[in-house]
């Protein structure tokens, strides 16, 4: 079940909801399977709709959860890491180098002004200017509120509220030139209401829905003379796989009769040769014996 990119995102964000506020057991994840939404969204896939405890441990080991006292340890944070070091200074590359992104930028300074402008033309052939679209996504819950504030002497305490409340999610473009990503008529905000018996979890699937609609948006400000460089964060619904996506998970080591990454799915794309030809995983559909069935990892690495 965990396979599924979707379903696995769903029970870990119940179960980091749910962390927060309150110890968590593995009895939790039970639970968590049992509730309508995952109910939903495993029976739309024909999968086992109970688990065992020890599954859900098994589970939990999955997705990078340990069981045990949580330690206090020294705070390090990683940024001169030799592979943090390399991602960070070809980022650095293409963004200022002297073919890099903000060459043929307007850039801004913290109050607005402009401090540079890109030595270029453009037009509908030929789209030199480069507009920056950075994606943010924020939560906010209904009982956010100021704890310290100023209050007379005389003034009786007043109950809280439990908890945190209920939720919603925006999810937004912000671009330096207009701010949110809107033209006349509409705009790419999504607002999303997630949790039982409301909007559910907001997925891959819709974050390309709204990155659609975003470039639509941009397209219509443009009117197609600029490229727009969208910016998104590593959260996990910003990492999920196409469903042909190259993948050796689950491969079986012997040819298989409709085998695909992904039940019921479609089939993966092809790799690449080492001499640079393509390299089809699935047998041609005029094999006299196995007509369309996927190869093995046998015979893909012998290929190889």
């Amino acid at each position: 079940i965990l396979e599924d990119e979707d379903v696995q995102e769903a029970i870990q964000f119940r179960i980091m909801e749910q962390s927060k506020n309150s110890s968590f057991h593995a009895e939790d994840v039970v639970k968590i399977v049992q509730s309508p939404e995952l109910q939903e969204m495993l029976a739309a896939r024909d999968a086992k709709l109970t688990i065992s405890l020890r599954t859900a441990q098994r589970w939990l080991k999955r997705l990078n959860w340990r069981y045990g006292q949580k330690r206090n340890g020294m705070f390090i944070d990683g940024h001169e890491r030799p592979d943090v070091t390399e991602y960070r200074n070809s980022l650095v590359e293409r963004w200022l180098g002297e073919k890099g992104y903000e060459k043929r930028m307007v850039v801004y300074d913290n109050d607005g002004n402009i401090v540079s402008k890109p030595n270029g033309w453009g037009d509908k052939n030929h789209r030199f200017l480069l507009i920056l679209v950075t994606h943010d996504e924020s939560t906010f819950y209904a009982n956010d509120r100021r704890n310290s504030k100023w209050f007379h002497s005389s003034e009786k305490a007043v109950p809280q509220p439990k908890g945190e409340g209920a939720s919603i999610m925006v999810s937004d473009f912000l671009v330096p030139e207009w701010g949110r990503l809107k033209d006349d008529e509409d705009e790419a905000r999504v607002l999303f209401r997630a949790g039982k018996n409301r909007d559910g979890y907001f997925t891959a699937e819709d974050l390309l829905k709204q990155v659609e609609k975003a470039i639509d948006i941009f397209e219509s400000r443009t009117k197609g003379t600029a490229t727009g460089l969208f910016m998104f964060d590593n959260a996990p619904s910003h990492q999920k796989r196409a469903s042909n996506a190259l993948s050796a998970r689950k491969m079986t080591k012997n040819p298989c009769q409709g085998w695909t990454h992904h039940k019921d799915g479609e089939k993966m794309r092809e790799g690449v040769l080492p001499n640079g030809q393509p390299q089809s995983f699935y047998f041609p559909e005029d094999h006299p014996t196995m007509p369309g069935w996927f190869k093995g990892m046998d015979v893909i690495i012998r290929e190889r």
